[in-house]
């Protein structure tokens, strides 16, 4: 396994960083929720991390973006559009179709067609993205049904358990508690909340009163 520690140089270069997902390897990365774990949008990519959670195939990835101009190819409505331009980037998960398949299977939905991206907040995440320039997987770093890292050492605990000796890390030390983010299905008539996170509904009706809670 592969440590950057950021905690006492948070600017420093993830170029490396980034070529290492282009060949296909995972990295273990901060968010403004919890430690993340994540590779490229590509199908071996998702299986690994899926094998690592312990996951099962039903339930697909997210993606983390740059920018919606990143994934302008996935449908967007002008609900969808609102959200994004008020709460990223922001905890606010977007699920939006991929009628054009931009995404593969793993990360989109196959049965419903369905991609869920969002932009990060976090400086670390968000220059990791951009370091990469193309959409990067996310989902958080723990085995199914334990309970997510939030510190950097309990991050470098739990690979080394799981003998995860290819995935890097980038340890910014231990995050402030936060609720997950909010997921927000934006592919029906009005957007629904598929999971209340740290962006109550009610913010999210200011924006869009006819919002499904």
């Amino acid at each position: 396994m592969r440590v950057f520690d950021l905690r006492d140089d948070p600017d420093a270069s993830l170029v490396a960083v980034a070529d290492h997902i282009r060949r296909g390897g995972l990295v273990a990365y901060p968010t403004e929720t919890v430690y993340g774990i994540g590779g490229a949008c590509t199908p071996e990519a998702a299986d690994r991390v899926r094998a690592l959670k312990g996951r099962g195939d039903t339930k697909p990835l997210i993606a983390l973006v740059p920018d919606r101009d990143a994934v302008r190819a996935l449908e967007w409505t002008s609900d969808a559009e609102e959200l994004a331009e008020i709460f990223w980037p922001g905890s606010v998960t977007l699920v939006l179709r991929d009628p054009d398949g931009l995404f593969p299977d793993g990360v989109r939905d196959s049965g419903r067609g369905t991609v869920g991206v969002r932009v990060s907040p976090h400086p670390i995440a968000s220059r990791l993205v951009s370091e990469l320039g193309e959409p990067l997987t996310s989902t958080s770093l723990n085995r199914s049904g334990e309970a997510p890292i939030t510190s950097g050492s309990d991050a470098r605990t739990l690979l080394e358990n799981l003998e995860a000796t290819d995935v890097w890390l980038l340890d910014a030390g231990t995050l402030p508690p936060s609720a997950p983010s909010t997921v927000v299905d934006c592919t029906g008539r009005s957007p629904r909340v598929l999971r209340e996170g740290a962006i109550p509904t009610g913010r999210l009706r200011c924006a869009i009163p006819e919002i499904d809670g």
